[in-house]
C-alpha cells in the first residue's frame, strides 16, 4: 500500500477510522526524518493492506502535532481503530516498527 500524506483537515478521515494506522510526524528539514523515510517505504511494501502508513508534515499541520503532544520529530504514533495505542520517537529499524505494529494487531 502506498504511503498517504495527511493534513489537519484529512487527519480524522484518514487516521481516526477503523483499522491500524502508523502516522509519521515529520518535517522536510529534519535529517532523521529523511533517514526513516525509506524504512517506512519498505514497511508499507511488506505489510501491504494490513496497515496504513501516513505522513503528516508538522510545519504545515501544527494542529494535529500539538493535539498528540509531538515535541520531537520524527515521532511515529500507532492508531488502532482511531485511538493512539503506541508511540516511538526517533529513527527505528524496520524490524522494531514491525514488532510495534504486530503487538497491536
Amino acid at each position: 500500500m502506498a504511503i498517504v500524506n495527511v493534513s489537519d483537515q484529512t487527519f480524522n478521515s484518514e487516521v481516526e477510522s477503523q483499522g491500524t494506522v502508523l502516522v509519521d510526524f515529520w518535517a522536510p528539514w529534519c535529517g532523521p526524518c529523511k533517514m526513516i523515510a525509506p524504512i517506512l517505504d519498505d514497511l508499507a511494501a511488506d505489510l501491504g493492506d494490513s496497515v496504513k502508513i501516513a505522513k503528516l508534515n508538522v510545519d504545515d499541520n501544527p494542529e494535529s502535532a500539538s493535539r498528540f503532544g509531538v515535541m520531537s520529530i520524527p515521532t511515529l504514533i500507532l492508531f488502532k481503530d482511531g485511538q493512539p495505542v503506541d508511540k516511538v520517537v526517533g529513527v527505528n529499524s524496520k524490524d522494531s516498527l514491525k514488532s510495534l505494529i504486530a503487538k497491536h494487531q
